[in-house]
Protein backbone atom coordinates (compact mmCIF):
# COMPACT_ATOMS: atom_id res chain seq x y z
CA UNK A 1 0.00 0.00 0.00
CA UNK A 2 2.93 2.31 0.63
CA UNK A 3 4.02 1.76 -2.96
CA UNK A 4 0.51 2.65 -4.19
CA UNK A 5 0.63 5.89 -2.21
CA UNK A 6 4.11 6.66 -3.52
CA UNK A 7 3.05 5.96 -7.12
CA UNK A 8 0.01 8.19 -6.67
CA UNK A 9 2.10 11.01 -5.24
CA UNK A 10 4.66 10.63 -8.00
CA UNK A 11 1.91 10.83 -10.61
CA UNK A 12 0.27 13.85 -9.00
CA UNK A 13 3.47 15.79 -8.44
CA UNK A 14 6.07 14.42 -10.83
CA UNK A 15 4.09 13.49 -13.92
CA UNK A 16 1.06 15.78 -14.04
CA UNK A 17 2.84 18.37 -16.17
CA UNK A 18 4.51 15.74 -18.38
CA UNK A 19 1.55 13.53 -19.32
CA UNK A 20 -1.42 14.34 -21.51
CA UNK A 21 -4.95 13.91 -20.14
CA UNK A 22 -5.35 10.37 -21.53
CA UNK A 23 -2.04 9.16 -20.10
CA UNK A 24 -2.79 10.78 -16.75
CA UNK A 25 -6.16 9.01 -16.60
CA UNK A 26 -4.45 5.68 -17.38
CA UNK A 27 -1.90 6.34 -14.63
CA UNK A 28 -4.64 7.25 -12.14
CA UNK A 29 -6.52 4.05 -12.99
CA UNK A 30 -3.33 2.07 -12.30
CA UNK A 31 -2.96 3.73 -8.90
CA UNK A 32 -6.63 3.12 -8.03
CA UNK A 33 -6.54 -0.59 -8.85
CA UNK A 34 -3.14 -0.93 -7.14
CA UNK A 35 -4.52 0.62 -3.97
CA UNK A 36 -7.81 -1.32 -3.91
CA UNK A 37 -6.13 -4.66 -4.45
CA UNK A 38 -3.36 -3.93 -1.93
CA UNK A 39 -6.19 -3.36 0.56
CA UNK A 40 -7.58 -6.68 -0.61
CA UNK A 41 -4.33 -8.39 0.36
CA UNK A 42 -4.69 -6.94 3.85
CA UNK A 43 -8.33 -7.97 4.02
CA UNK A 44 -7.61 -11.61 3.17
CA UNK A 45 -4.96 -11.67 5.89
CA UNK A 46 -7.57 -10.50 8.40
CA UNK A 47 -10.08 -13.04 7.10
CA UNK A 48 -7.56 -15.82 7.62
CA UNK A 49 -6.70 -14.54 11.07
CA UNK A 50 -10.35 -14.68 12.18
CA UNK A 51 -10.87 -18.10 10.58
CA UNK A 52 -13.18 -17.00 7.76
CA UNK A 53 -10.77 -18.57 5.25
CA UNK A 54 -7.88 -20.99 5.59
CA UNK A 55 -4.25 -19.90 5.68
CA UNK A 56 -3.60 -21.77 2.44
CA UNK A 57 -6.60 -20.04 0.86
CA UNK A 58 -5.26 -16.71 2.02
CA UNK A 59 -1.93 -17.37 0.33
CA UNK A 60 -3.53 -18.34 -2.98
CA UNK A 61 -5.81 -15.29 -3.00
CA UNK A 62 -3.02 -12.92 -1.94
CA UNK A 63 -0.68 -14.23 -4.66
CA UNK A 64 -3.36 -13.75 -7.33
CA UNK A 65 -3.98 -10.20 -6.09
CA UNK A 66 -0.25 -9.46 -6.16
CA UNK A 67 0.09 -10.90 -9.67
CA UNK A 68 -2.87 -8.78 -10.73
CA UNK A 69 -1.29 -5.64 -9.29
CA UNK A 70 2.01 -6.34 -11.01
CA UNK A 71 0.49 -7.10 -14.41
CA UNK A 72 -2.59 -4.84 -14.46
CA UNK A 73 -1.29 -1.78 -12.67
CA UNK A 74 2.29 -2.33 -13.81
CA UNK A 75 1.32 -2.41 -17.48
CA UNK A 76 -0.86 0.68 -17.07
CA UNK A 77 1.92 2.57 -15.27
CA UNK A 78 4.30 1.69 -18.10
CA UNK A 79 1.71 2.52 -20.78
CA UNK A 80 1.02 5.92 -19.25
CA UNK A 81 4.69 6.85 -18.94
CA UNK A 82 6.02 5.41 -22.21
CA UNK A 83 2.98 5.70 -24.47
CA UNK A 84 3.72 2.18 -25.78
CA UNK A 85 0.15 1.07 -26.45
CA UNK A 86 1.24 -2.54 -26.95
CA UNK A 87 1.55 -2.72 -23.15
CA UNK A 88 -2.23 -2.46 -22.97
CA UNK A 89 -2.41 -5.92 -24.52
CA UNK A 90 -1.21 -7.59 -21.31
CA UNK A 91 -3.37 -5.51 -18.96
CA UNK A 92 -6.35 -7.93 -19.24
CA UNK A 93 -4.17 -10.75 -17.90
CA UNK A 94 -3.85 -8.78 -14.68
CA UNK A 95 -7.59 -8.18 -14.71
CA UNK A 96 -8.16 -11.92 -14.99
CA UNK A 97 -5.88 -12.45 -11.99
CA UNK A 98 -8.02 -9.97 -10.02
CA UNK A 99 -11.23 -11.74 -11.03
CA UNK A 100 -9.74 -15.13 -10.18
CA UNK A 101 -8.60 -13.83 -6.78
CA UNK A 102 -12.03 -12.50 -5.81
CA UNK A 103 -13.78 -15.65 -7.08
CA UNK A 104 -11.31 -17.81 -5.15
CA UNK A 105 -11.89 -15.71 -2.03
CA UNK A 106 -15.64 -16.35 -2.30
CA UNK A 107 -14.99 -20.07 -2.74
CA UNK A 108 -12.58 -20.16 0.20
CA UNK A 109 -15.06 -18.31 2.41
CA UNK A 110 -17.81 -20.81 1.60
CA UNK A 111 -15.66 -23.88 2.14
CA UNK A 112 -13.79 -22.74 5.27
CA UNK A 113 -14.48 -25.02 8.23
CA UNK A 114 -16.67 -23.41 10.88
CA UNK A 115 -15.96 -23.93 14.57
Amino acid sequence: MALAVAMGAFGAHGLRSRLDAYSMSVYEKAVFYHFVHALGILAVAVLARVGAITASGQMRVAWLLLIGILIFSGSLYALAVTGARILGAITPIGGLAFIAAWALLAYEAVRAPRS
